[in-house]
C-alpha cells in the first residue's frame, strides 16, 4: 500500500495531466507550420488502391479554435480545481465537502419532519405509519447490503427480526450500536482449549448447549475443557451482552453451524465489525431508524 501514497505518485499524475495539454498544444502548433507549396496538388503523397489519394488540407478554422479554447480550459480547471496530484486547486472544491453540503442541506429540509418523531418514545415510533415507512428506507438503503432487505441477515451479519441480540436490543442498545458501530472479536482459543482432540471435544461440548446433534462421549471430555470459554460465554455458555459474547445455546449460529465451522472459529478466532454510522444520520434519523429496527422484532 506504501506505494501507492508516496510522492512520486501525485507527482506523476501532474507530469501527465500536464504533459497531455501541452503536448496537444504543440502538435497544434507543429501541424500549423507545415505549409502546402503552391505548385502543389495538395496531397499528401499517399495513396491506396491505386486511386484513393490522401488530401493535405488544413485544419477548419472552428476546429482549431475549439481545441485551443479547450486546452485554455483544461488548464483554468486544474488551477481551479483538484486534478494535479495532491494539489487542492485554488477554490478548495473536494467531492467529500461537496457530499457534506448536500448532506447537510437535505438535513436541514428534513428537519421539521423528523422533529415530530424526536419526542416519541421508540415503542410508540414503532407503531407509527409515516416513521415506519422513513426507517424502512434508511435501513433499504444503508443497512439492507448487510443486513438483507428482509432483516433476517446472513452468515456473519446478525439476523435482526429475532430476539437474539449480541449487544443488548433495547432501544438504547440499539441506537447505541446504530451510532457508534460493534466490533465482535473472539481470538483463536486452540492454544489455551489443548490439543486437536480437545478442540473437537470443545466442539461437540459447544454442540451439545443447544441440543444440536453432536457426540456425546466427546461432549463430555469437552465440559471441562470448556472452561477458557467460560470467561466471555459464561459457564452456562449464555453469552455476555456487555462483551458482545455469543450465546452458545440458542442455536443460532450467526458463522455456520457444525462440528467443523465451530472448530474453525476455535481454531481461527473471529474479528466482526458493524461500522458507525453517527457521522451520517442525525440523532432524529437514527432514533427513527432505530425504531423500525427495535419493531422488526417487536411485531
Amino acid at each position: 500500500m506504501s506505494d501507492f501514497i508516496n510522492n512520486f505518485w501525485p507527482m506523476w499524475i501532474t507530469v501527465i495531466a500536464l504533459g497531455g495539454i501541452f503536448g496537444c498544444a504543440l502538435l497544434l502548433w507543429w501541424t500549423s507550420k507545415i505549409k502546402v507549396a503552391a505548385n502543389s496538388d495538395n496531397t499528401s503523397g499517399h495513396i491506396w488502391d491505386e486511386d484513393i489519394r490522401e488530401m493535405n488540407n488544413p485544419l477548419p478554422r472552428w476546429w482549431v479554435w475549439m481545441f485551443i479554447i479547450t486546452i485554455i480550459f483544461a488548464l483554468f480547471y486544474l488551477a481551479a480545481y483538484p486534478g494535479l496530484g495532491s494539489y487542492a486547486g485554488k477554490l478548495g472544491w473536494s467531492e467529500v465537502n461537496q457530499y457534506d453540503k448536500e448532506v447537510a442541506a437535505a438535513n436541514k429540509a428534513l428537519a421539521p419532519l423528523y422533529a415530530r418523531f424526536a419526542a416519541m418514545p421508540v415503542e410508540e415510533l414503532a407503531k407509527d405509519k409515516e416513521a415506519k415507512a422513513i426507517g424502512e428506507r434508511l435501513f433499504m438503503n444503508n443497512c439492507a447490503a448487510c443486513h438483507g432487505s428482509d432483516a433476517r441477515g446472513s452468515r456473519g451479519f446478525p439476523n435482526l427480526t429475532d430476539n437474539d441480540w449480541i449487544a443488548g436490543g433495547s432501544p438504547e442498545k440499539i441506537q447505541e450500536t446504530i451510532t457508534n458501530g460493534r466490533i465482535g472479536m473472539m481470538p483463536p482459543m486452540a492454544a489455551a482449549v489443548g490439543n486437536e482432540e480437545d478442540v473437537k471435544n470443545v466442539a461437540n461440548y459447544v454442540l451439545s448447549l443447544s441440543g444440536s446433534k453432536h457426540d456425546s462421549a466427546r461432549a463430555l471430555l469437552g465440559k471441562e475443557k470448556f472452561v477458557v470459554c467460560a470467561a466471555c460465554h459464561g459457564a452456562d455458555g449464555k453469552g455476555n451482552q456487555t462483551i458482545g459474547a455469543l450465546n452458545l445455546t440458542d442455536n443460532i449460529w450467526l458463522h455456520g453451524v457444525g462440528e467443523a465451522a465451530i472448530i474453525k472459529r476455535i481454531n481461527e478466532g473471529k474479528t466482526n465489525q458493524m461500522p458507525a454510522w453517527g457521522a451520517k444520520f442525525t440523532p432524529e434519523q437514527i432514533h427513527v431508524l432505530a425504531a423500525y429496527v427495535w419493531g422488526l422484532s417487536h411485531k
